[in-house]
């Protein structure tokens, strides 16, 4: 039985969203698109068809991406598309207590409205969208596809941070992230899934993760999306001890602390010129050679702590926009490693919305029969 299924990816800037056709086999993409900022009260909208040719691509009056959802209906029609029968969101962090993709309903809204603090970035925007398609599709079950899920599961050892017991029993632990792309890599190698994997989701937000059969056992990523590797603008792992000296001595308060960690540094802090990998590429300015430089030594050594913990590496992937398009990054990755000995190198698509029609397919399902409202990994 097939259904179709709207998905959407939101990000701080930008709203993707595709309509599916699922059913038994792969998810079949009749309609993507993406609605970004463009400034001064103005978003681009942009509609392709199934074979990728341009429906619409027009700029129009929008304070915000997520008010697109209400030109969706219209989109749909014009693309000559069905109407949805459910609505799967990605969600980037679902708190302390919420560990599976589910249905959202007012209990899952108000958990992941508690959940903000642990993504200011990433969930403001994503609930927004949330509640603009409750207002724009009533009716239509809608369901909260969680980047943490995949890794709910890891070991202690991985999922313990090093603090007093009254905080970890307040939720402060590695979540991880990227989980929706790492389950998409675990999907699209099936039959030949190595027992001991490292995927490197490399973008303007970038984590490593060691997959044991199938199983996130470690993850780059903490508590935010903000630790681990160099990223396009955020620090990723830092010395507390700097957090420490800017409030003390800059006396810098929470607010600007976050706008240094998540926004001035990473690739752009180290090349003072940008945090795009193909502007950093194509600049002769030290600081891009730099910042360069730092970023493959970041991922490479995030991917042989991942080989401690797997006893070994099998195959590494590499996804997201840098990791499948930049092949000057793979290359210098895969040159620092080069004294582990020969490693299986694959460059796969991150699927994300594939997985969330999937997912959302599949807990619809689940509600109008017997099984459970809750998915874990794909």
């Amino acid at each position: 039985m097939t259904q179709p299924v709207l998905t959407f990816n939101t990000g701080s800037s930008s709203l993707k969203f595709g309509l599916y056709q699922v059913g038994g086999g792969e998810p079949e993409a009749l309609v993507s698109g993406e609605i970004e900022t463009m400034g001064d009260g103005q978003c681009r909208l942009r509609v392709s068809d199934a074979a990728g040719a341009s429906l619409i691509d027009e700029t129009t009056v929008m304070s915000d991406p997520s008010q697109g959802v209400s030109r969706l209906a219209a989109v749909f029609e014009h693309a000559k598309a069905p109407a949805p029968a459910a609505i799967g969101h990605r969600i980037v962090h679902g708190g302390p207590t919420l560990h599976r993709h589910c249905l959202i309903d007012d209990a899952v809204l108000h958990t992941l409205d508690a959940a903000v603090d642990f993504a200011p970035l990433h969930l403001p925007p994503a609930l927004a969208v949330v509640r603009y398609a409750l207002q724009h599709f009533p009716g239509l079950p809608q369901v909260a596809c969680l980047d943490t899920a995949f890794h709910a599961d890891m070991p202690e050892t991985a999922s313990t941070l090093p603090l007093p017991a009254e905080l970890r029993r307040a939720g402060i632990q590695r979540y991880g992230f990227h989980g929706l792309s790492c389950e998409s890599i675990v999907q699209q190698l099936g039959s030949d899934l190595p027992d001991r994997l490292v995927i490197a989701h490399l973008g303007n937000g970038a984590s490593i993760t060691a997959v044991k059969a199938g199983r996130s056992i470690d993850t780059s990523m903490g508590l935010t999306p903000s630790g681990g590797v160099i990223m396009g603008t955020r620090t990723g792992d830092i010395d507390p001890g700097v957090l420490l000296y800017l409030m003390r001595v800059k006396h810098l308060d929470a607010a600007a602390l976050e706008d240094i960690i998540d926004h001035r540094s990473g690739l752009l802090g180290l090349s003072g010129l940008s945090g795009d990998m193909r502007q950093l590429d194509a600049s002769t300015v030290p600081g891009a050679r730099l910042a360069l430089e730092m970023f493959r030594v970041s991922v490479a050594k995030q991917v042989a702590g991942m080989a401690v913990a797997l006893g070994g590496i099998d195959r590494l992937v590499f996804t997201g926009g840098i990791g499948e398009n930049d092949a000057g990054t793979r290359a210098g990755v895969c040159a620092r490693l080069a004294c582990m000995g020969e490693i299986a190198v694959e460059v796969l698509p991150s699927q994300e919305d594939d997985e969330i029609s999937r997912h959302t397919a599949k807990l619809c399902a689940a509600t109008t029969g017997s099984g459970s409202a809750e998915t874990g990994r794909a």
